[in-house]
C-alpha cells in the first residue's frame, strides 16, 4: 500500500475514533504553491511545484527603530546608508551592525540617495522637496531647491550630473556638479518615481499617475517606452543585454508603504530604486527530490483589497510584454541576479520571490519579518534588503537556513468543529526532520484567546489533531536540516462541522387550481408534485403559458381542486433533506401528515378529499439521511393561512314582477364557505352583463339581487352566474314571463 492509500486510511480510521457530529467530514489540505503562499514562512521557500524547503539564511543587520526605511545606498568604506521615515533621518550601518544618525533632515522622509564626490552622498528629501549634499562628516549644505513637494529618486550620471526624480509636477532635474538645476524632462504625469540609466546611459523615467516608462535622450527629449495598467511604475532596472524591466504597482496597503501618487497629498511611499547600486545576488538552488401567490418568509438572518502589482519586460528592439502579475503582492524593487533570473521585493506582507524560466515562474525565496521589502542593494559581497513596518536592514546570505517555519493561513470551518486527523507527505534526508504542530481558536485571526500550539505530531500517515474544538484552526511546521534539506508537498488535516439544524426559509401557496406541468413533458399532461398514482382528472385549461415561478416547473395550467405549495429549505451543513408535509384545519390542535419523506421542495394538494375550511400547511425539513438518527435535527415552518372551498355557490331565482313596463327578477346567491366575488346573467345565450347585489357592496357570503329587463326580454330565458372567490361557479335559469 502506497504513501497515498495509507494517509486516505489513516484519516478515516481517525475520524471513526471522534464524536460524530455530522455525517460529512471536509478535508483541508495544501498541496500547491498557491496553496502554501497563502500562509507565513520564516526561512523557507516555495518553488513552483507546490514544494516547502528550507530557504537562504535571513540575518536582521539593523533595527532601525522607525517605521519606514525607503531606501539604501553603499558607503565606500562598505558602510549602508538608510534613508528613513517619518523623522527624515540618515542612518549609517556600520560592517558590524552598528548604527548611527549620519544626518538629520528638517522633513519628515528621506526617500532619495546617491553617491556624490569626495565621499560624500545626495539625500533627497520630501514633502518639502530638497536635495542636500552631506559630506563625509555628516555636515549638509542645500544642493538644489526645486518649488516641487517631493524628491522621489536621484541618479548620478558619467559626468557628476545629478538627476531628479519629482512630484507632484512629474518634473525631471539636471542639475549640474555645482548644484546648479534645470527642468530637463516634464513626464505629464502626476509624478517622476523611479529612475535608471540604459546600455546606452540614456536616461529612463517611471512615472506615477499614470505608471509609465519613457526613455529619455541627451536633450530631454522623451520616449514612451511602456504604458502599464497601474498607478505606478515603482523600479527600473537593466540587465547586462539592455533589456529593462519595471515594477509596477496599483493601491494601498494597510501598513501605508504602498500608495496613491494621484492623491496631491499622500502619505510618504516607498523610495524609488537607486541606480548606482549593484544589486547581484548569488543564485540560490532549491532541492530535488523525487410566480404568484403567497408568500410566507422566514425571519432569521448574513477587507479592502491589497495593493496589487506586475513585473513588465522590455525588449531592446521595444518589445514588451507583463512577465508576472501576482495575485495579492505588490512588486517593490527588482535586482538582476548573474544568470538572467529576477530577485523581486514585495508588500503587503514582506515577500522576496525569484524569477526564471521562459515562461517566467515564481519561486517564494523568503519572506522578510515586515510589511513591504522595500528595496534590494548589494555591497561587500553581500545581498541586503531594507524594509517598512518596521524598518529594517536585512542580509540574504546564499547558504541555506539550518530552521525554518511555516504557518499556514486560517481555516473556517464556518462552525465549532470537531478535529479529525493531520497527515503530510515529506521527503526527509537524513539528519533532517518535519515537525507539524496545530492550534485553534474562535476568532478569525490568532491572538491569546487561541490554544496553545499542540504537537509536534508522530504520525505523518496521520496524527489525531489535540487541539480544542472550535470554528478556525491553523497548522504550523518546521524544518530542519544541515547537509541537505526536508521537501515538504502537502499537508491534510480533517474535521467535522457541527450538525447545524436546516431551515425553511419560505413557502408560496399559489391560487387554487394553479399547477405546473412537469418539465420535459412526454406530451400527456403531467402535474409536478402530484402523486403519480393520483387518480386521473379531467383535462386541464391551459392558463397562463409563461413559467410558473421556478426554472424547473413547465407550463402554469389550471386544474379545479388542486393546491399548489412550493417551498425553500437551507442545510449550512450541505446534508441531503427530506421533507415532510403537514396540515391543520382552523380550530384543529393537531397537525395530520399530508406526504412524507418528499426530496423535491413541492407539492400539490388534492383539496377535494377535506372538507371545505382555512387551512395551514407546516413543511418539516430534515437532515437524517446524512446524519445518526441520535444527531439529526429538523427545522420547520407553516404557512399563512388560506382557504379550500371545493363547493360551488347557489343560485335562487325568485319572483318576476313587473315595474312600469320592465320586469324585476329578484335572486339570491349563496356560498357556504367563500364570499360572493363575481355574479353575471345572461340573456338566451347573450353577451354576459354584470348584476350588482342590492346593498351595492359584493363582500358576503350571501347576496340579494334584483335585476331589471327591458319589455322585449318578454318569453326568454335568463342564467345567472355566480363565482366564488376561489373559483366555484354555480348558475340558476328562468324563464321571463
Amino acid at each position: 500500500m502506497n504513501r497515498r492509500h495509507l494517509l486516505g486510511a489513516a484519516l478515516a480510521v481517525g475520524l471513526l475514533g471522534v464524536c460524530t457530529i455530522s455525517a460529512a467530514p471536509g478535508f483541508w489540505q495544501a498541496a500547491t504553491q498557491a496553496d502554501f503562499l497563502r500562509g507565513d514562512v520564516d526561512q523557507l521557500s516555495v518553488d513552483e511545484h507546490g514544494r516547502l524547503t528550507l530557504g537562504p539564511e535571513l540575518t536582521r543587520i539593523h533595527d532601525t527603530g522607525v517605521p519606514f526605511v525607503w531606501t539604501a545606498l553603499a558607503g565606500l568604506d562598505g558602510a549602508m546608508f538608510l534613508g528613513t521615515g517619518n523623522d527624515g533621518k540618515v542612518i549609517r550601518v556600520d560592517r558590524s551592525g552598528h548604527g548611527t544618525v549620519f544626518y538629520d533632515s528638517s522633513e519628515m522622509e528621506v526617500h532619495a540617495l546617491a553617491t556624490a564626490p569626495a565621499g560624500a552622498i545626495y539625500v533627497g528629501t520630501s514633502p518639502d522637496g530638497r536635495v542636500y549634499k552631506v559630506d563625509a562628516k555628516g555636515q549638509a549644505t542645500t544642493f538644489f531647491d526645486p518649488d516641487d513637494k517631493y524628491i522621489w529618486s536621484l541618479a548620478v550620471d558619467r559626468n557628476g550630473n545629478v538627476f531628479a526624480a519629482t512630484g507632484d509636477k512629474g518634473v525631471v532635474y539636471k542639475i549640474s556638479p555645482d548644484g546648479k538645476g534645470e527642468k530637463f524632462f516634464a513626464t505629464k504625469a502626476m509624478h517622476a518615481v523611479s529612475m535608471a540609466f540604459d546600455a546606452n546611459n540614456q536616461l529612463l523615467v517611471g512615472t506615477g499617475s499614470p505608471g509609465r516608462v519613457f526613455r529619455v535622450d541627451n536633450a530631454g527629449k522623451g520616449f514612451l517606452l511602456l504604458d502599464t495598467t497601474h498607478q505606478e511604475v515603482h523600479a527600473v532596472r537593466v540587465d547586462a543585454k539592455g533589456v529593462i524591466y519595471a515594477a509596477a504597482q496599483s493601491g494601498r496597503s494597510s501598513g501605508g508603504g504602498s500608495v496613491d501618487r494621484s492623491d496631491p497629498t499622500p502619505p510618504p511611499p516607498v523610495a524609488p530604486t537607486i541606480p548606482n547600486v549593484s544589486t547581484e545576488i548569488t543564485s540560490f538552488a532549491v532541492v530535488d527530490t523525487a410566480t404568484s401567490g403567497q408568500t410566507t418568509t422566514s425571519s432569521g438572518g448574513s477587507p479592502g483589497r491589497g495593493p496589487t502589482g506586475a513585473v513588465y519586460r522590455v525588449q531592446a528592439d521595444g518589445l514588451w510584454d507583463e512577465v508576472w502579475a501576482p495575485k495579492d503582492d505588490a512588486p517593490y524593487d527588482l535586482a538582476i541576479e548573474p544568470d538572467g533570473a529576477l530577485l523581486v521585493a514585495t508588500g503587503a506582507k514582506g515577500k522576496m520571490f525569484r524569477l526564471s524560466g521562459e515562461p517566467v515562474r515564481a519561486v517564494l525565496l523568503t519572506r522578510v519579518p515586515a510589511q513591504q521589502a522595500t528595496m534590494i542593494a548589494r555591497a561587500n559581497d553581500r545581498t541586503y534588503l531594507v524594509t517598512a513596518n518596521p524598518g529594517l536592514l536585512m542580509a540574504l546570505s546564499p547558504s541555506r537556513a539550518a530552521r525554518g517555519t511555516y504557518e499556514s493561513d486560517v481555516k473556517d470551518a464556518r462552525f465549532v468543529s470537531t478535529w479529525g486527523v493531520m497527515g503530510w507527505r515529506a521527503t526527509v534526508p537524513a539528519g533532517a526532520k518535519v515537525e507539524v504542530f496545530s492550534r485553534s481558536g474562535n476568532t478569525k485571526t490568532p491572538d491569546e484567546a487561541w490554544s496553545d500550539w499542540a504537537g509536534p505530531y508522530a504520525n505523518a500517515d496521520g496524527s489525531p489533531i489535540t487541539s480544542p474544538k472550535a470554528r478556525y484552526l491553523q497548522w504550523r511546521a518546521v524544518l530542519t536540516g544541515t547537509s541537505a534539506s526536508p521537501v515538504l508537498t502537502s499537508v491534510t488535516a480533517a474535521f467535522l462541522p457541527r450538525n447545524i439544524r436546516p431551515q425553511v426559509t419560505s413557502i408560496t401557496v399559489h391560487p387554487p387550481g394553479v399547477v405546473f406541468q412537469k418539465p420535459f413533458s412526454s406530451g400527456e399532461t403531467e402535474i409536478a408534485g402530484l402523486d403519480d398514482d393520483a387518480p386521473d382528472r379531467r383535462n386541464s385549461t391551459a392558463g397562463a403559458t409563461g413559467s410558473g415561478g421556478s426554472p424547473s416547473l413547465g407550463r402554469r395550467t389550471y386544474q379545479k381542486g388542486l393546491q399548489t405549495f412550493v417551498w425553500k429549505a437551507d442545510d449550512d451543513n450541505g446534508d441531503e433533506l427530506t421533507h415532510d408535509v403537514f396540515y391543520r384545519r382552523e380550530g384543529d390542535t393537531s397537525w395530520r401528515l399530508l406526504k412524507k419523506d418528499l426530496s423535491d421542495t413541492l407539492r400539490v394538494w388534492d383539496t377535494s378529499s377535506v372538507p371545505n375550511g382555512t387551512y395551514v400547511v407546516k413543511v418539516v425539513a430534515s437532515d437524517s439521511k446524512a446524519n445518526p438518527v441520535e444527531t439529526a435535527l429538523a427545522g420547520e415552518m407553516e404557512s399563512s393561512s388560506f382557504e379550500i372551498d371545493n363547493v360551488s355557490p347557489t343560485v335562487s331565482i325568485g319572483a318576476i314582477r313587473r315595474d312600469g313596463t320592465r320586469f324585476v327578477i329578484a335572486a339570491e346567491v349563496r356560498d357556504g364557505d367563500s364570499p360572493i366575488s363575481r355574479v353575471e346573467y345572461s340573456l338566451d345565450a347573450q353577451r354576459w352583463q354584470p348584476a350588482f347585489p342590492r346593498d351595492g357592496i359584493l363582500d358576503g357570503r350571501q347576496e340579494s339581487f334584483e335585476i331589471r329587463l327591458d319589455p322585449d326580454a318578454s318569453g326568454r330565458t335568463l342564467v345567472l352566474r355566480a363565482s366564488d372567490a376561489l373559483g366555484n361557479v354555480g348558475s340558476g335559469q328562468a324563464v321571463v314571463r
